[in-house]
């Protein structure tokens, strides 16, 4: 289960312009953070991912991912927050200011391997629950 410290701390973020967030994200407030936001994997998936990438943390992009798939309404909208959540781990990847050597080549891959799993794989909860308000 997700920390409101975290979702709070992807907030902040994207709001100082570290990660990129949707205005709707920026504006939103903590109970739409607590109810749409799970962090890393899908909610009611038997597999959910690490929240950290060799050592880095990435679950910022997770939550902001997150929210993009609660409110967005066509593929292209998906594919933009497939594509926003591939550059917010990168952007991670390279912000990690603790560790004592450079971004890695195996950090890259593995962020690239969470993009195209979305990608490929993301549909079914991107969708989930789109039409109960139709």
């Amino acid at each position: 289960m997700i920390e409101v410290k975290d979702l709070l701390k992807a907030q902040e973020l994207a709001r100082s312009g570290v990660l990129f967030a949707p205005d709707s994200f920026l504006k939103a407030d903590v109970e739409d953070l607590v109810k749409y936001c799970n962090g890393c994997g899908a909610s009611d998936s038997w597999f959910r991912p690490p929240e950290r990438i060799y050592g880095t943390l990435i679950v910022y992009a997770c939550i902001i991912h997150d929210f993009g798939y609660t409110f967005g309404l066509s593929i292209e909208e998906k594919n933009e927050d497939d594509r926003i959540f591939h550059n917010n781990m990168n952007r991670l990847i390279t912000l990690d200011s603790h560790k004592f050597y450079k971004p890695t080549y195996l950090q890259r891959r593995r962020a690239l391997k969470y993009y195209l799993a979305v990608k490929h794989y993301g549909g079914e909860a991107y969708w989930a629950g789109k039409n109960k308000n139709a």
